[in-house]
């Protein structure tokens, strides 16, 4: 658990209003959740203890859902230039100024077009270090594409946009960390992606994610199989005999400490997760239904292998509920927690890789 949760009844931060990071945060598609989840989370002032948030989306957005959710102890400043960010209020970055017709739960160009500017905007001031780290609102992946919007979700567009050679979808929570082979993907074109090489760079990554990310020296993953009882030994399917397992040996020959494959139903049903570090699935609902329904409301979505540190909730945008101020915070209040825990594990991983060797002396003295 976060060590930033402290009126959580978890632990204590000393260090508060003492550098605390910036965060941006995107609202994602404009007639969701999105915005409700970012105004429930900032109505408790003592979120501004652990970071200063800048809210990438419009005066009017925030004062039409505020109004909405008759919410009165939401108070932000509002910004044109960013370089007056005040670190005692919330900061809203005005990213447009036209009127914007806001209709909650109803799925239309608007959303999707506004989506894609606030995020466009907080990945600019990401690149110009204005801000350190982001949580990403959801967004409508069929919806935002009308904003000429040509990926599959928030993944694939971050690794572009930072020119990352590869990422990881990394879904985690206090006691479990599932990684995604293949994302959103057909079920019927997963096979074609489970290839060696595939999955020894998702290994990879998610091994060097856990070391600099979370903390783990030498982290335990776990490698699910494809097909049910991970093939029964090429029964139901060979790709385990043909790629998974000597994907895995060879991990181990490289010094991951990779294990499997395993069955996915029996690895979940037995809580065999609790022994491993992380959990390489093959393909998404593979990991995100056990993941989800074992989470509790507050796992959240992190992308690993970027250069910088977005997380995001582990659930979509919701219409059904949208305006209605019913959605459930906790996970998104989660990804922030999450977002600073990890900025703070990057930081000392850096400060203890930075000069090992005269590290090494001073311990010897």
């Amino acid at each position: 658990m976060s060590i930033f949760v402290s009126y959580f009844g978890v632990s204590s931060m000393s260090n508060t209003h003492i550098n605390k990071p910036v965060i941006g945060i995107t609202v994602g598609d404009l007639n969701s959740i999105g915005t409700e989840l970012v105004i429930k989370t900032f109505a408790d002032n003592r979120m501004l203890e652990f970071c200063t948030p800048v809210i990438f989306a419009s005066n009017k957005t925030i004062n039409f859902y505020r109004k909405l959710m008759n919410e009165s102890n939401f108070n932000y400043q509002s910004l044109k230039e960013l370089n007056r960010l005040n670190h005692k209020q919330v900061n809203v970055y005005n990213c447009w100024e036209e009127e914007v017709q806001i209709t909650p739960g109803v799925l239309n160009e608007t959303g999707g077009k506004y989506a894609a500017r606030s995020l466009a905007a907080a990945i600019q001031c990401l690149k110009d270090g204005v801000i350190q780290g982001l949580v990403t609102a959801p967004i409508h992946k069929k919806n935002i594409q009308t904003a000429n919007f040509s990926y599959t979700g928030h993944t694939p567009y971050l690794r572009d946009a930072f020119n990352a050679k590869d990422v990881l979808m990394f879904m985690t929570t206090d006691n479990m960390r599932v990684g995604l082979l293949t994302e959103h993907v057909p079920v019927a074109e997963v096979a074609k992606y489970v290839t060696k090489e595939n999955i020894l760079a998702k290994l990879t990554l998610m091994k060097d994610s856990l070391v600099k990310d979370f903390g783990i020296d030498k982290p335990r993953i776990a490698v699910l199989g494809l097909n049910p009882h991970a093939g029964d030994e090429g029964l139901i399917g060979d790709e385990e005999i043909k790629y998974i397992t000597p994907a895995v040996n060879q991990a181990k020959a490289s010094g991951i400490l990779a294990f499997g494959p395993y069955s996915a139903d029996a690895f979940f049903a037995r809580s065999m997760y609790l022994q491993f570090d992380g959990v390489l699935a093959m393909y998404h609902d593979q990991g995100l239904i056990p993941f989800k329904s074992l989470a509790s409301g507050e796992g959240i979505n992190y992308t690993a292998g970027l250069p910088i540190v977005r997380t995001s909730p582990d659930h979509g945008t919701a219409f059904d509920i949208a305006g209605k101020n019913l959605a459930d915070a906790a996970s998104f209040r989660q990804a922030i927690f999450s977002c600073l825990d990890i900025l703070e594990k990057r930081q000392t991983y850096e400060e203890n890789t930075r000069n090992p060797l005269k590290k090494m002396e001073l311990a010897s003295e």
